[in-house]
């Protein structure tokens, strides 16, 4: 049986030793880390998301705040907002929960945060400096799995990962973090040699690359796509997927993208879903928080 990768266990110790730092920061005179957390419309998985974040600010010692706006709002309205955000030294961590109303440009908005205060790590800076595996704010679920492989003691040097999923946000940065350069600014040192599958690999090209790696990470949205025949024996799997589903009983429950029952009897570790991947993009939107109140503290130093 696959060990398991507890993410609430792991995320509680990130957020207790953020507390820590937090405590530390403020004794030696800075002002407590702020975070400004926007949602647009009354999604309620949108918000049950948002308030989750804003609990696990409060816990570290982070002053969170809600900022909730009608879909009715124009994308001008929005940016205006930002805005005022990005200037307030007051305000280190800007937050837009996605996704926005169809009636804005989702990559304009997020552009439009400035790249120090952007703890999402979704602006065309922070992705570009991801890219270029230097210091920088890095999306919170694909840092949260990074740091689970790390904390979990599963080695990656030399090792094949598969990831598969491609979007921007997840896919995309989980796969340039595991082929990191020890010798870059970054730090990470993954080193792991990756193959990335998304919606148009054959069925038996997946099945292939998913056989022969070391590390799996599944990140699309799709029940039940990642079987125990396409696990090598030992292997670690990692499932970002989460989907809601009715079940033969008619009852409502969260799933993955893993076959869990049959793939925990063949995978050397194995996150659940839920109790994964989650806790961990929450735990590690609170380390950018600190990170990018840090940063502008240094910014501001530096300009004095």
């Amino acid at each position: 049986m696959a060990k398991l990768l507890d993410g609430k266990k792991i995320s509680k110790d990130i957020k207790d030793e953020l507390k820590s730092q937090i405590q530390d920061w403020v004794n030696e005179g800075h002002r407590v880390p702020s975070l400004q957390c926007i949602i647009v419309g009354n999604d309620p998985a949108s918000h049950t998301y948002v308030r989750n974040k804003v609990l696990a600010a409060k816990y570290c010692g982070i002053n969170a705040e809600t900022i909730k706006f009608e879909d009715t709002i124009t994308e001008e309205f929005l940016l205006n907002k930002i805005k005022e955000l990005n200037e307030d030294d007051e305000v280190d961590g800007i937050l837009i929960q996605l996704p926005v109303p169809d009636t804005m440009d989702e990559r304009k908005i997020c552009n439009a945060v400035s790249p120090f205060k952007d703890v999402d790590g979704f602006h065309i800076v922070n992705v570009g400096q991801l890219c270029l595996d230097m210091k920088t704010i890095v999306p919170a679920t694909a840092l949260g799995v990074i740091e689970m492989i790390k904390r979990s003691g599963i080695e990656t040097h030399g090792r094949r990962a598969v990831v598969i999923g491609r979007s921007k946000n997840v896919g995309m940065p989980i796969a340039i973090m595991l082929h990191t350069d020890k010798k870059h600014e970054s730090g990470l040192g993954m080193d792991a040699t990756v193959t990335i599958c998304h919606r148009y690999t054959p069925k038996e090209d997946l099945e292939f690359y998913c056989q022969n790696a070391d590390i799996i990470v599944t990140a699309t949205g799709i029940p039940s796509l990642v079987k125990a025949n396409m696990v090598k024996p030992g292997a670690t799997v990692i499932d970002v997927g989460i989907t809601r589903i009715t079940d033969a009983e008619g009852k409502t429950k969260l799933v993955g993208d893993v076959d869990y029952d049959e793939v925990v009897k063949v995978a050397g570790a194995l996150t659940p879903v839920p109790g994964g991947v989650g806790p961990m993009t929450v735990a590690m939107l609170m380390h950018n928080t600190l990170q990018a109140a840090k940063n502008l503290s240094e910014q501001r130093i530096k300009i004095q």
